[in-house]
């Protein structure tokens, strides 16, 4: 048993060793490996995160300075530069996709709750984030003529707001095509932006009884077949539901659908809901997209508080093994949210955690009271002589 181990160690810990390296077998991740093995290559990059290391450099050296508390870690040594520059571009990046999914279900045990509304359906939002890339440093990733730039592809699952599916793409793909492979169970709400309005789509989900709420093209061609009464003091303008007039439009999606008209009192406009859900008040189809700005601030606090802007390999390798690095980060800072009594912002728990990554304290006791624990110091190990008097020799 250790007795003294750092945040970061605790951090470690919680990753199961045996599945690591049962993911390590599947992918053959060290079939050329000498002395830097893949355990190594995780923990130098998640440290890149929690640390928010700039470089290699920086990964290196900050691991390098902290002595002997590596050993709690499982790593024998630091890397040199060279080294974790390799790894990052020729290890296989899907064995940390792999991993992101073990720690999603870690998180998932943890117990995450439920979303604020009654009903008992999954809700779900679906949303890209474009990060843009320097074309000159990553010729791989055309985006326009002179930019590149990749696409993080996410699906949040409101309870506990944690993304449940991922996907990396070049900044050209475009989010209809990411949509149809988005593994969805029937009777699940997914909420999403204008950008997914696709005829197809919405007659596929509808005929495998996925339900869907996102807003309503402006040139949309339709006919109201009903009008449903609205509730009064509310902010809701009109509930209609509607067939596509176009040939195309209705050879693509003959559903009867259902259009919900807001009104926006803080932005001063209307909004104009599409939906395929038929049994919901309008006020809740309302709120429903309204939640759907929670993948918004998801994306935000990834950005801003994790190393996906900047990177520190130029290789479309290296780039995917740091995002989804990231991702397996938060995961675990969301973790540590569910398990702390103490209210935690996460923006706050992400600079807490760098200031102490390598102090001793128990993480438990730690994150529920962070301005009481207090670090331990451990006592060092005194090897004793035994006393002479003086003018003795040995």
């Amino acid at each position: 048993m250790v007795r003294y181990a750092s945040l970061f160690s605790q951090l470690v810990a919680l990753f199961h060793r045996g599945q690591f390296h049962g993911l390590v077998f599947r992918h053959q991740a060290e079939r050329y490996a000498k002395s830097f093995n893949s355990w190594d290559h995780f923990v130098a990059m998640l440290f890149c995160q929690l640390a928010q290391a700039k470089s290699l450099r920086e990964i290196c050296g900050g691991l390098s300075c902290c002595l002997g508390k590596l050993r709690h870690l499982g790593v024998k040594k630091a890397p040199n530069k060279s080294t974790l520059s390799y790894a990052n571009a020729h290890r296989p990046w899907q064995m940390f996709q792999d991993l992101f999914y073990q720690t999603l279900d870690m998180c998932k045990l943890a117990g995450t709750g439920k979303h604020r509304f009654k009903f008992k359906n999954k809700l779900l939002s679906l949303d890209s984030s474009t990060i843009s890339l320097c074309l000159s440093l990553f010729p791989w990733a055309k985006f326009r003529r002179t930019k590149g730039a990749v696409k993080l592809h996410l699906l949040l699952d409101h309870n506990g707001y944690l993304p449940t599916y991922a996907y990396i793409s070049n900044g050209k793909k475009h989010d209809v095509t990411i949509a149809r492979k988005v593994p969805l169970s029937p009777y699940s709400i997914v909420a999403m932006d204008r950008g997914y309005n696709d005829y197809n789509l919405f007659a596929h989900w509808t005929e495998n009884h996925i339900f869907f709420v996102t807003r309503l093209k402006d040139n949309a061609d339709y006919t109201v077949v009903e009008e449903r009464s609205v509730p009064q003091h509310r902010n809701i303008l009109a509930d209609q539901l509607i067939q596509f007039n176009g040939h195309y439009a209705r050879k693509k999606c003959s559903h009867i659908l259902r259009k919900v008209v807001v009104w926006e009192k803080e932005q001063n406009r209307q909004i104009v809901l599409l939906t395929n859900h038929l049994e919901f008040g309008p006020t809740t189809i309302s709120e429903i997209y309204k939640d759907r700005w929670q993948i918004e601030l998801f994306f935000k606090a990834l950005k801003q508080n994790l190393k996906v802007k900047t990177f520190v390999g130029t290789s479309e390798n290296a780039l995917y093994i740091q995002i989804w690095t990231a991702l397996i980060a938060m995961l675990l800072i969301k973790y540590l949210q569910f398990r702390s009594k103490f209210d935690w912002s996460l923006s706050n728990l992400v600079a807490f955690l760098r200031w102490n990554l390598f102090t001793y304290r128990d993480i438990w006791d730690w994150i529920d009271s962070p301005f009481d624990v207090l670090p331990i110091t451990p006592k060092p190990v005194q090897h004793l002589l035994p006393f002479r008097g003086v003018g003795q020799h040995p």
